[in-house]
């Protein structure tokens, strides 16, 4: 069977929203992943099919592409948010966020396919402060030098029922009756997973789309420290948030990086906060004006 979509990296958070999104408008999704029993929820999805494949392989990934339609479509949503200090980026940062577009699209070109859709970020710049940032950028000039009809979306933070960023804080802030927060002052966007679903099913019918890149971002931008106390109300919880100078920060996220377990914040999170994570000044809102999405707010979020 040739299916419409080749969904890589959507046994995620934001993956498992966009594939039923992209069922409900009518297309065949062919889903990898390595981790089956995780993706055992996806298989309610009739049109969404599940392959045992590893997309790091780049066999793997020709065979993928052998089985999309002609005129079918790959959305790479693979991305990663913590790896060990290196200049400019670790070996992590590397293999997914640069070297795993190119054989992507390497095998798309084998196999004649031309369609791509590509998750990048808010903020991605190969001279970025971070290397998550670097490593974003440097994926991005890989895709607009690829020859390939694509389009490149960089959502600020997402936002949903399963996210790991408004429900981390909502389970810190139930757990600490007084959490200390470096930077604040931080500022982020943070839009709908909804809402960046919608973005790409959408352009898939919108040649205007092809060869541009979207800021996705949400209506309303917030200080760090504002978003962990939507986090605490959300949690319904009387954590008080004290803020702390900014090498609290990096002393707490450097001893989360050598703790057991999966990193919370790593020292690479707090370098991409020197920026601002909003939408530029004089940068097109890509939501509203190009998609005409309505959209959500982290208030409304359920």
């Amino acid at each position: 069977m040739k299916y419409d979509i080749l969904l890589i990296g959507g046994n995620g958070f934001v993956g498992r929203v966009l594939a039923a999104k992209l069922q409900a408008a009518g297309y065949s999704v062919l889903l990898p992943t390595s981790h089956l029993p995780a993706a055992r929820d996806l298989r309610i999805l009739p049109k969404v099919h599940l392959e045992d494949a590893d997309v790091h392989e780049f066999d793997e990934l020709q065979n993928l592409c052998a089985r999309i339609k002609p005129n079918g479509v790959v959305i790479n949503l693979v991305g990663v948010l913590h790896d060990k200090p290196a200049q400019p980026y670790g070996k992590i940062f590397k293999a997914a966020h640069v070297d795993m577009p190119k054989n992507i699209m390497t095998a798309m070109q084998m196999h004649g396919l031309k369609r791509y859709l590509h998750m990048s970020a808010l903020g991605a710049d190969s001279n970025g402060p971070s290397m998550y940032q670097r490593s974003k950028g440097d994926g991005e000039h890989e895709v607009k030098g690829s020859g390939l009809e694509w389009t490149i979306f960089r959502p600020s933070v997402i936002f949903g029922a399963q996210d790991q960023f408004i429900n981390l804080f909502s389970t810190l802030t139930k757990w600490l009756p007084v959490l200390p927060l470096a930077n604040c002052e931080a500022q982020f966007q943070p839009v709908s997973v909804d809402d960046v679903a919608d973005a790409f099913v959408k352009s898939i019918k919108m040649p205007q789309t092809i060869h541009q890149s979207y800021d996705l971002v949400g209506p309303t931008a917030y200080t760090m420290k504002e978003i962990v106390s939507f986090a605490a109300r959300k949690a319904q919880t009387a954590c008080a948030i004290i803020p702390v100078p900014a090498f609290v920060g990096r002393l707490q996220a450097l001893a989360f990086e050598f703790l057991p377990v999966p990193t919370l914040m790593s020292r690479d999170n707090i370098a991409s906060m020197q920026l601002p994570n909003i939408l530029p000044v004089n940068r097109q809102d890509a939501l509203v004006e190009v998609f005409g999405i309505n959209r959500r707010s982290l208030e409304g979020m359920k």
